[in-house]
This record gives C-alpha cells, sequence and structure tokens, in this order.
C-alpha cells in the first residue's frame, strides 16, 4: 500500500475481525436526512442568498432534480452550486421572469483550483482569489449549514435499516463511510443506538468515499468480500473503482431496499455469488431510477444534460 495520508491513518490502522467488510453511507441512505437536507435547507438558501425569488418554483425543481432525482444525486455542495447556475440560464422560463442567474465563473475557478471542494477550500480560494461572487458563496454555504443546525434532527433511520445491522453485524467488520462530518454523524448515529454496529464511524474528516475503502479494507479482505451500500451515484463509482462490491439503495424505495438487501442481498455477498449478474442488476435497476437528461425544455431546444 501507498504512503497513508494523515486523515487517513485511523482507518489504516484498522484490523479485520471478521471475514467480510461492509460500509454504509448515512444521508439518504442509512439515514432519512437528505430529503429533509435539500427541500427545507439547500433549497431555500439559494433562493434567498441568490436573489432568485420571482422564480422559485424553478428553482426547487432544478435544485431537487439536481440534488435528489437525476444522476448527479449526492454531489458535492458546490459542484451542485454551479450545476444550479447553468441548468437555470438554460431555462427559458426563467429568463421570461427577468431573474439574473449569477455567471458562476468564479465559482468554477475555485472548483478547478485542486483545492478541496469544502468550506475550508472555497476560503482559502477567496484569500487568493477573492472577489464578490466567491464571498457570497460563502455566505450561502454558512447560511444552509445554519438552516441545517436549526431544522435537522431527530431524523430517523429508514425502516429495515436496524434489522439489517442486526443480520450482517455477526458476519462483517461494519463501518460508516460518509461525507458527512464525524461530529454529525456520531451523534446522528447515537442518538438511533446505530453507532454499537460500526467499528469506525468515517466521515469528510478521513478523505473521500473511495479513500475509506482504499484505506480500511483493500488488502484486508479479498475484494469479493467487500461491500459498499449507498444511494447515490458518487457512492457506486467510488465501489467499482476500488474494484469492490456494491448495493444500491434506491431513492424513493429506500425500505424495500433494505428488506431485500437483509433476506436477497447479504445472503448472496456472504455465500460468494453476489458479484455478477445480480449485483448487475441491482444497479441497473437504480441507475434507471436516476436519468441523466432533465426534462423540461431547455433554449437548445434539446433536453439538457446533468453532465
Amino acid at each position: 500500500m501507498s504512503e497513508v495520508p494523515p486523515h487517513a491513518q485511523v482507518l489504516a490502522d484498522f484490523q479485520p475481525t471478521k471475514d467480510f467488510f461492509i460500509g454504509v453511507d448515512s444521508d439518504g441512505c442509512a439515514m432519512d436526512t437528505m430529503d429533509i437536507k435539500h427541500q427545507e435547507c439547500f433549497t431555500p438558501a439559494y433562493i434567498k442568498y441568490w436573489d432568485l425569488q420571482a422564480a422559485s418554483t424553478l428553482v426547487r425543481e432544478t435544485a431537487l432534480f439536481i440534488n435528489l432525482y437525476s444522476n448527479t444525486r449526492g454531489w458535492n455542495r458546490w459542484t451542485g452550486l454551479s450545476r444550479l447556475f447553468d441548468l437555470l440560464r438554460q431555462r427559458p422560463e426563467v429568463l421570461a421572469r427577468g431573474v439574473k442567474v449569477p455567471e458562476g465563473k468564479e465559482l468554477k475557478k475555485f472548483l478547478a483550483s485542486g483545492l478541496p471542494h469544502s468550506h475550508a477550500g472555497i476560503e482559502q480560494f477567496a484569500k487568493e482569489h477573492p472577489s464578490p461572487e466567491i464571498l457570497q458563496c460563502i455566505r450561502w454555504g454558512e447560511g444552509v449549514n445554519e438552516l441545517v443546525d436549526w431544522m435537522v434532527h431527530g431524523c430517523a433511520p429508514f425502516p429495515g435499516v436496524r434489522e439489517a445491522f442486526e443480520a450482517m453485524a455477526p458476519h462483517a467488520d461494519c463501518m460508516t463511510v460518509s461525507a458527512a462530518g464525524v461530529e454529525t454523524l456520531r451523534r446522528e448515529w447515537e442518538e438511533h443506538d446505530l453507532a454499537k454496529y460500526m467499528q469506525v464511524i468515517a466521515g469528510q474528516e478521513m478523505g473521500l468515499k473511495a479513500e475509506h475503502l482504499r484505506y480500511a479494507a483493500k488488502g484486508k479482505y479479498p475484494d469479493d468480500h467487500i461491500l459498499l451500500i449507498g444511494d447515490a451515484p458518487g457512492d457506486r463509482d467510488s465501489a467499482l473503482s476500488e474494484g469492490v462490491l456494491y448495493y444500491p439503495i434506491n431513492p424513493g424505495q429506500e425500505a424495500a431496499s433494505w428488506e431485500r438487501f437483509r433476506v436477497e442481498a447479504l445472503p448472496k455477498f456472504l455465500e460468494g455469488t453476489y458479484r455478477g449478474a445480480y449485483m448487475d442488476s441491482v444497479i441497473a435497476e437504480y441507475e434507471a431510477l436516476l436519468p441523466a437528461e432533465v426534462p423540461w425544455p431547455t433554449l437548445g431546444g434539446e433536453d439538457g444534460k446533468t453532465e
């Protein structure tokens, strides 16, 4: 294994206690927190901080498509903000209302800068390349955080999560694999007595999800003994990039997905028959739920694509 970055050392130090490893994403996968964050926090902040009130319904539709209902579900907040600007400028209904949509040029420079796509990263970029747009991006991000702190409390795990954890914990080392902050994860998972099933709670401070898998599990278990459970295309990509297995939690069908995992997918994983036709079929079913093309007309006269 290559040299371990300091932020991932706790993962590299982890030693297997069982023959299998299962990583579990949090927001929108195990915990029913993703919809409320985007519907009640991110989307109102888009409208408030970018003066988009005159097209609020269209902004909401576009934002939720990007963040929840398309193949960009689960994107980082700054890439999602940039994509929102791009898609809104392509909507004739938005322009017909006289709404001035930000260009997002400075935001794109930040995204291409190589700095972490985080609050600390954009603050560093702002110090080196100050502009009104970047300062407003920071204010928007802080506004989102304030709304999340105010609104998102008491959110429960999806039905079937606890039962699935109880079924897999005797057979697999389990770890939370999330882009959320560790402090938030611990609070949410301990509040619902789920942390006890996890050997490690890994959040954004420990790197990207692919890094979580790489340093905690790769080389310590056979690849077919490593499984990531997630709800976003980025989760799928993290697992497949590391050559390990992926099980999707279908948006809008979370309870059924967890039930299927417990009674069908987990036994296949443990008996070594998960990879192949079965995994391909559940991923294909998942991908069909998250389209790439927007469902509304664009200025080009054709449906736009989210990437």
